[in-house]
């Protein structure tokens, strides 16, 4: 059974996501204080993190970027709506959505879905059916990324890029010398439609840029094609 940490210091509304959430089949935790996140998460194996921005004694912002450093698995943002530079922040703090208050539950349960089946599938952890024989290696420019384990390496250094950076990359590795639109990559990438796509999307390309390129305000592996949208050249 899939664990799933809940940050929110709003008793009723921390309350409704466990309870849609446990109803959905998972597991949860709920944390009411922003000082008692990172000692939780640590102390137990979770498999998803909901967490609220605005917390007691301690920002989600701040949270996030810490939690980001020890791991990977999929953190989504809580926030209240009209947010849009907290949103931003966090993405660029390595969170890899978000969902805006007020919210329709189920849209809550099906995100948390579509980001555990994506983090299975990414770390190989889901079971597939594979005609063909895995990637060992997939390299552009300077940059080697290795699909099966999960891995980047930049002039031989290991780079690390948590779920959907990763995902992002290795599906324009794969596609290289392709242009593709913000939309197209967050609907190939994200899996749903969503108002602020565009934004989720040049957040995570800079942070992927900042990891990779030699000089990440002159990109040579990331272009961005102006009037369209994105390709890595290889």
């Amino acid at each position: 059974m899939k664990k799933i940490l809940i940050v929110e210091d709003d008793k009723k509304i921390a309350q409704l996501e466990q309870a849609y959430l446990e109803m959905s089949g998972y597991e949860t935790f709920c944390v009411y204080d922003g000082v008692d996140v990172e000692v939780e998460a640590e102390k137990n194996q979770y498999d998803l993190i909901l967490l609220d921005l605005m917390l007691p004694n301690c920002s989600g912002h701040t949270i996030c970027e810490n939690l980001r450093k020890k791991t990977d698995i999929p953190i989504l943002m809580v926030t209240a709506l009209g947010e849009s530079v907290d949103v931003i922040r966090g993405l660029g703090l390595g969170a890899d959505d978000y969902i805006t208050k007020p919210f329709d539950p189920a849209q809550l349960v099906a995100r948390v879905k579509a980001h555990l089946k994506r983090y299975e599938r990414l770390v190989g952890k889901a079971p597939e059916k594979k005609e063909e024989l895995p990637e060992s290696k997939i390299t552009v420019q300077n940059v080697c990324i290795y699909p099966e384990n999960w891995k980047v390496y930049v002039d031989g250094k290991e780079v690390r890029l948590p779920g959907k950076e990763f995902e992002l990359l290795l599906f324009l590795a794969r596609n290289a010398n392709m242009v593709f639109s913000r939309e197209q990559l967050f609907e190939r990438i994200w899996g749903y439609d969503y108002e602020s796509d565009a934004a989720t999307v040049s957040v995570h390309i800079n942070r992927i840029r900042e990891k990779i390129e030699r000089e990440p305000k002159k990109p040579k592996i990331i272009d961005t094609v102006w009037g369209v949208g994105y390709r890595l050249n290889n």
